[in-house]
């Protein structure tokens, strides 16, 4: 009670004139969604005089970008976004959060740009329609949202829906002179400066001097959720759980496969939960799995297997809901994953298909051609000592004292036919 007193106590003291920082660096997806929304809200209850969101990335999904441009339209506190360091760039879902902010500034060195919605899959002829159709759709869409937010924000309208409708990409030299942005800024404390005492158009007045800048961390959930949620190593988690399980149950012993396999859809449920699935995908891949696992078990010689790795590729290429193939499944990690899994089942196949070809070595039957010695003379019938056992056996040549090396002929019932190993 005594830590939480002062910890309540030091807060209290930062929440006068702070600025809080909030770095985003990487994609655009739920769990970034979150981190920034948490960091406005949590801003504003502290009555923080400013939000900094420090902006690198490539872009990401539709929908979490709409979440974060929603908090930055709706915030109390004066929002400003930043793309910084030099070198970093506010591409795709970056354009929509920087178009969105009060007051937009970039680095030396950075660029802005290309929103233009990316489709998944290509396919031929009338799928390809349908697919340029749906993209079109979106790209009108994304145009729309991007010049409603300029116009709200007193921006170059003719650019935002350049950037999205002909993937129009700028400098920040080239955004300041357009209309884009409000600054360019060598550093963070190169952009305090300058904006501190700026009026905004609705009437409030952006105060930074004198300011503490606090930096938003990102907490433990959020920094797990955020390595989950790639989608590549979610889906290789997700098969490798399976397999995992699948071996545990076949091959019962000390758990290891239970254990790494249990590990891995653990982690693996903890990405999809965060991510957009299609639930077609899912069965599929677990339809395919099961397809491949049944023909080890059924004389098909193959044909279940080659609908399992159908199946399984059609799921992975569909597990996910997300139309931009920059931040969907990599083909590289679908064709690895259905390789390997092809590759492991036609060895387990062939093995099979050679087992059921091989003459058998076990039993009676598999006596015949064996050789052994004689142990107890036969005359022509005695003993012999094949496998590592006493037979009763008759000779096939008369006469066969103990000590004579012999060979199985065939078996009538439990006597084996024999004759002298020449």
């Amino acid at each position: 009670m005594a830590l939480a007193f002062v910890a309540l106590a030091a807060a209290s003291v930062l929440c006068d004139a702070t600025i809080l920082r909030i770095p985003l660096d990487g994609s655009i997806n739920p769990i970034s969604r979150d981190f920034v929304v948490r960091g406005i809200k949590l801003a504003s209850e502290r009555g923080a005089s400013v939000v900094i969101i420090e902006l690198d990335t490539p872009g990401g999904l539709v929908d979490s970008t709409r979440d974060i441009v929603a908090a930055e339209l709706a915030s109390p506190i004066p929002v400003i976004v930043f793309v910084a360091p030099s070198g970093a760039r506010a591409a795709s879902a970056g354009v929509f959060i920087t178009l969105a902010a009060d007051i937009a500034a970039m680095s030396p060195g950075t660029n802005i740009g290309a929103a233009h919605p990316v489709g998944l899959i290509d396919s031929p002829g009338t799928e390809e329609t349908d697919d340029s159709t749906s993209l079109d759709k979106a790209a009108q869409d994304a145009a729309a949202f991007a010049r409603s937010i300029a116009e709200e924000r007193g921006r170059n309208v003719e650019w935002a829906q350049a950037a999205v409708l002909e993937s129009s990409s700028i400098t920040a030299e080239e955004a300041l002179a357009a209309g884009v942005i409000d600054l360019v800024a060598e550093n963070l404390s190169d952009l305090l400066s300058r904006i501190d005492g700026l009026a905004l158009s609705d009437g409030r007045i952006v105060v930074t001097g004198d300011s503490l800048i606090e930096t938003l961390r990102p907490t433990l959930r959020e920094r797990v959720l955020g390595l989950l949620a790639d989608p590549n190593l979610v889906y290789v988690l997700f098969i490798l759980g399976l397999y995992g399980l699948i071996y545990e149950f076949f091959h019962p012993g000390i758990g290891f496969g239970l254990a790494a396999g249990g590990i891995c859809l653990v982690l693996a449920l903890f990405g999809l939960q965060v991510l957009p699935i299609n639930i077609v995908g899912i069965v599929l891949v677990l339809f395919g799995v099961g397809l491949i696992i049944l023909d080890a078990f059924t004389p098909t010689n193959g044909i279940l297997t080659a609908g399992g790795i159908i199946a399984l590729a059609v799921g992975s290429l569909t597990l996910f809901d997300i139309a931009d193939r920059r931040f969907g499944l990599s083909w590289v990690t679908v064709l690895s994953v259905v390789g390997v899994t092809a590759a492991l089942s036609l060895f387990v196949l062939g093995k099979g298909l050679l087992i059921q070809v091989k003459p058998p070595v076990t039993g009676t039957i598999g006596l015949a051609g064996a050789s052994g010695t004689v142990r107890a003379d036969l005359a022509p019938e005695g003993m012999v000592f094949v496998h590592g056992e006493y037979w009763t056996a008759r000779s096939l040549e008369g006469l066969l004292p103990i000590g004579t090396p012999i060979v199985v002929e065939k078996v009538e019932g439990s006597t084996l036919l024999v004759r002298r190993v020449s």
